[in-house]
């Protein structure tokens, strides 16, 4: 079971940006997928935890860059076309971790 889970939640942090990119930016859809996996570096903020990695522990709420006020300054991004792709692979990273915090 908890191979799946780690297959499905890293799996989405991969794919899901890059089906995003291609859909709708396909002109550059390579760097909308860089750009959208560099969003990861967001998880940076696990290592202001202790422990740093907890399988049974939901990012969302607890990490600072995964707290409710970071998220809707990411939504707020969205609407502002220079920081749009960016925000596109945040919102998609904390949709990711809150369907990993289905399965605790």
């Amino acid at each position: 079971m908890e191979l799946i889970r780690f297959s499905i939640h890293y799996g989405l942090h991969f794919i899901f940006p890059a089906l995003i990119a291609w859909i709708f930016f396909k002109k550059h859809w390579k760097k909308a997928w860089f750009i959208m996996l560099a969003t990861m570096l967001v998880d940076l903020d696990h290592l202001l935890a202790y422990p740093i990695f907890d399988t049974t522990r939901c990012s969302i709420g607890f990490h600072p860059l995964h707290s409710y006020y970071a998220i809707a300054i990411y939504f707020v991004l969205f609407f502002i076309p220079k920081f749009r792709i960016i925000a596109i692979g945040l919102l998609l990273h904390m949709a990711t971790d809150f369907l990993d915090c289905l399965w605790i």
